[in-house]
């Protein structure tokens, strides 16, 4: 076999395992929330749901059917992305020692 078929046929496994993991990546969770636009801007949808608002970020590859305006029951679909994640240590704070009661031998101690 020459160096070049077997470049193709590793080419080719490598490939055959990389395509189906990429092709899994997962899509976060959606959403929806249902109620009256209060104000719509080129990065922002704010919709009023029962005694709630919600400020719903949006941008140019965001769909909108119909005409988007002010005073119009709209459905929203949406998924959450971060922000920024910020990681905190979880500083385990180190349980006391434990000494023997005065006059008795550790538990550990030879005998």
């Amino acid at each position: 076999m020459s160096s070049h078929a077997f470049r193709s046929v590793v080419l080719v496994t490598v490939m055959a395992f990389v395509v189906p993991s990429v092709a899994q990546a997962r899509a976060p969770k959606k959403y929806q929330v249902t109620g009256k636009v209060l104000e719509v801007s080129d990065d922002l949808i704010v919709v009023q749901k029962d005694d709630e608002k919600w400020e719903i970020g949006r941008d140019k590859s965001t769909k909108v059917e119909g005409t988007l305006k002010g005073g119009q029951k709209v459905t929203i679909q949406y998924t959450m992305s971060a922000a920024t994640v910020e990681v905190k240590d979880d500083k385990a704070t180190p349980a006391p020692e434990q000494k023997p009661a005065p006059g008795k031998k550790p538990a550990n101690a030879p005998r």
